[in-house]
């Protein structure tokens, strides 16, 4: 697998044995993005899908929604002590016209004159940076009676995501140190697209990316499974490629829900078993007709024990 696993020695101490054996370690090496040839962006990975998760970070950003905004991607020179190249700097040269970015960026963080560093700017960026918005209840409504009877996005369909994005993990075998994010059509629960890495946004990245290229965007009609938490900049990533409904199999923070209810994403957390949280955008699922309404915004406050399926197995 190259540099995407690595083998390491270790000692393996069990019921009080201690046993010398080969381990297979998830690789994790730095990329530096830059546009145009200035330095935007740092971030540590698993190398692989590079220029796929240079793509998607920029389509998070809002710099990029279509393939002809872009010229060309490319692996920068850049060697380790013995002299070989490591890989590890892509350069994304934009099309003519195509504006840059403020090249402080930094992942995940905005800053305003009012407020600096704060949520409100976080979700305002999004609101002002999104190309496709998605359609709140209203307009969803409507969609559907003009497109007709057709599949609607099920608790049962979600249900079974968890498990299949863990099937369809390859490395994750070898290493059990890898996320892995998913997409899937939302009618039939097809997989589209997996991609696995350290970090779960460089596996959203990598899954945005690929669609860039192939001229998919935005992802209506998609979910995006995820494994472990979902953070605000992963219901920033769905947005803002104009995915519909993100799922995860831990919780959201209270961020990311506050962000899925301005946008109108469905956010949905917890997903184990047949059991699932519907933190937003419940207009999008089909739930049985006993089925109570969707609960109005609450003041924050700390979950209850019996709020939500344990989260102590939560990944990280």
């Amino acid at each position: 697998m190259g540099r995407i696993t690595e083998k390491r020695r270790i000692l393996r101490i069990r019921d009080g044995a201690v046993t010398a054996r080969t381990d297979t370690l998830a690789g994790e090496e730095p990329l530096e993005i830059r546009l145009n040839g200035r330095r935007l962006a740092v971030t540590m990975r698993t190398p692989g899908d590079d220029f796929a998760l240079a793509a998607g970070f920029l389509v998070s950003e809002g710099v990029l929604g279509r393939p002809e905004e872009l010229t060309r991607i490319t692996y920068c020179s850049g060697t380790d002590d013995s002299g070989a190249n490591t890989y590890n700097v892509v350069d994304v040269r934009l099309a003519e016209g195509v504006p840059l970015p403020e090249f402080s960026l930094e992942r995940n963080v905005y800053t305003t004159s009012s407020c600096g560093v704060c949520g409100k700017a976080a979700l305002e960026a999004v609101r002002t940076t999104s190309r496709w918005p998605l359609p709140g209840p209203a307009e969803a409504a409507a969609a559907a009676e003009a497109a007709g009877p057709g599949p609607r996005l099920t608790p049962e369909l979600l249900a079974g995501l968890p498990g299949r994005l863990r099937g369809a993990q390859r490395v994750f075998d070898r290493t059990g140190g890898l996320h892995a994010a998913g997409l899937f059509a939302a009618g039939d629960g097809r997989l589209l697209d997996v991609r696995e890495d350290v970090g779960r946004h460089n596996a959203v990245d990598k899954v945005i990316g690929r669609a860039l290229h192939e001229g998919l965007l935005p992802l209506a009609g998609t979910v995006l499974a995820v494994s472990g938490r979902a953070s605000f900049e992963l219901a920033q990533k769905a947005v803002m490629a104009g995915i519909p409904v993100l799922a995860a199999v831990s919780a959201p923070s209270s961020l990311a829900v506050e962000l899925a209810e301005e946008t109108g994403l469905t956010l949905v957390g917890f997903l184990r078993g047949t059991s699932m949280n519907v933190y937003a955008g419940a207009h999008r699922l089909e739930l049985p007709s006993s089925s109570a309404a969707a609960p109005a915004a609450a003041p924050s406050a700390a979950p209850s024990a019996s709020s939500a399926p344990s989260s102590s197995a939560a990944s990280a």
